[in-house]
């Protein structure tokens, strides 16, 4: 039988537990509303620069830019954003397992793969799996900048464009709201949807289209996956928010549990020791 004190002990842990994912918490939603700030400002920059991109490789669609061309694909590069951290509920696993339905459907063999991790979770978990790893971003701040992942994101633009892939997915989890998240597939590339030939703004071009894009379109990729990196940021905080208000309230309804155990402990305890009292008096009478 459990002891008094043994409960009061569990009592006493338990609440420390509480006060501190109630903490990481707190530090989340303030980390959360940063970052949701980053993600939607990021937007309009998107927005345009694809507008721009999509009226410049429609005035040039005989460039054969090797970014805007499809061809025959023989290994697919796959971009995965998860976090460095846990105690973000099922924000890695839902991404990765995602990420692996999709090249267990594509591919029959792991030479035909090649998996670009930003976050510890994924690069650990394709490590494990035998997948080769070609790069790898750990350590990401909580509010990434450009210059944090740029040297990544030209890596992945550059192995595309000098054939080592033919083709570039991104996994990652687009922040819907504070409680919900969905984790998103996007084809990087080749940009073969971009073009656009209802484009309503024409542009006059200095010195060409074709010079403009050479430049312009590793550019736009790699703000494809900055925004992925911010957008993903925003909803492993969400996660983690969801996950340390669940853990705390887990931990109020186990001390109430154990305080009512206690109580009803100490009545027995109180009850015997009355009886014993009672009967000691009866046996000297």
């Amino acid at each position: 039988m459990v002891s008094l004190r043994d409960i009061e002990n569990r009592i006493k842990s338990t609440k420390k537990t509480s006060q501190i994912t109630r903490a990481m918490q707190m530090v989340s939603a303030s980390k959360l509303s940063r970052a949701e700030v980053n993600a939607k400002a990021f937007v309009p920059y998107m927005e345009k620069i694809q507008e721009v991109v999509g009226a410049i490789a429609a005035g040039t669609r005989d460039s054969g830019h090797p970014m805007l061309v499809s061809r025959p694909v023989k290994k697919t590069g796959y971009i995965v954003i998860t976090s460095d951290r846990g105690l973000v509920g099922a924000y890695n696993s839902h991404i990765l397992r995602a990420a692996k339905r999709a090249i267990d459907s594509r591919h029959s063999s792991k030479e035909e793969v090649m998996i670009i991790a930003i976050g510890r979770h994924g690069k650990d978990f394709f490590t494990r799996l035998g997948f080769n790893v070609v790069e790898s971003l750990i350590g990401l701040s909580d509010h990434p900048s450009f210059g944090e992942i740029k040297e990544t994101a030209n890596r992945a633009v550059g192995m595309f464009t000098d054939s080592e892939y033919d083709e570039l997915y991104l996994y990652y989890s687009h922040f819907v709201s504070a409680i919900s998240n969905e984790v998103t597939e996007k084809k990087l590339l080749p940009l073969t949807d971009i073009v656009s030939s209802s484009a309503s703004t024409s542009y006059e071009f200095e010195p060409s289209g074709e010079a403009i894009l050479e430049v312009l379109l590793p550019q736009y990729a790699e703000s494809l996956i900055f925004g992925a990196v911010l957008d993903g940021k925003a909803s492993e905080h969400a996660s983690s928010m969801t996950a340390m208000k669940t853990a705390t309230d887990n931990a109020a309804e186990l001390i109430d549990s154990l305080t009512l155990s206690f109580n009803r402990a100490r009545q027995a305890a109180i009850t015997q020791q009355i009886t014993e009292i009672v009967g000691g008096v009866a046996a000297l009478e």
